[in-house]
């Protein structure tokens, strides 16, 4: 069950989830459903959650804006429509094992989580990692939270139904396809450090993809040892 209040990790004081934050939720999945987004499912949890919660109080306006906003660490908190088109494309059942490369502030983990997910989530930036794991324990979530290298996947709780990346890689890390079921969904943005496209892979066999390309984004890098040409 959602908590009303949660503590603002970074300004030390309480916050609440208004009437006025409510509404503004509301407008914005109305602008999701006229760009595209279908998925009820990802709409309605993405309703619940309080989008705010993972941002400074002092950006608390924009938050409810279609737009990215950074967070500190050269990362920033993705567009609700990116978090609403990468979710709807991982086709997220509940129950099922999820892997997410980048906690970043959590608001995507948040969402996978209220869909059901069994999540692991890595994040490399030792700061965001740890306020995630805050602001997510306040809405009452639980998950797994690693602090190391999200290109190398997280093989201990392989293999996964589902992964996520939440960062653009100039190529697909071998051990993400290495740690994903056969049948499995693979979500992340590919190409160079200005735009990327986003791909979807489902692995159809012990050494077989299949990799859709689709529209064009723009994310912070992935940076690892298997985030590299």
């Amino acid at each position: 069950m959602m908590a009303l209040l949660a503590f603002n990790y970074n300004c030390s004081t309480l916050i609440t989830d208004t009437y006025k934050d409510k509404g503004a939720r509301k407008q914005l999945i109305r602008e999701l459903k006229t760009k595209g987004i279908i998925d009820d499912k990802v709409l309605n949890a993405m309703l619940k959650i309080p989008r705010h919660f993972f941002m400074h109080k002092d950006f608390r306006n924009h938050a409810y804006l279609d737009k990215a906003f950074r967070i500190g660490e050269g990362q920033t908190i993705s567009q609700p429509f990116t978090v609403a088109y990468q979710t709807q494309l991982l086709c997220v059942e509940k129950g099922e094992s999820v892997l997410e490369i980048g906690t970043g502030s959590g608001y995507q983990s948040a969402v996978l989580l209220e869909l059901g997910a069994n999540l692991t989530s890595i994040e490399r930036h030792e700061p965001l990692h740890l306020e995630a794991q805050k602001v997510l324990k306040f809405l009452g979530y639980q998950a797994i939270f690693i602090f190391g290298d999200g290109s190398l996947g997280y093989p201990k709780n392989a293999p996964y139904d589902k992964i996520i990346v939440t960062a653009g890689a100039p190529v697909v890390p071998k051990a993400l396809i290495e740690q994903l079921k056969i049948g499995g969904i693979l979500i992340i943005p590919v190409g160079d450090g200005k735009t990327q496209k986003m791909h979807s892979i489902i692995k159809t066999g012990l050494n077989s993809i299949e990799n859709i390309e689709l529209n064009d984004f723009k994310f912070v890098p992935l940076i690892g040892e298997q985030a590299w040409l």
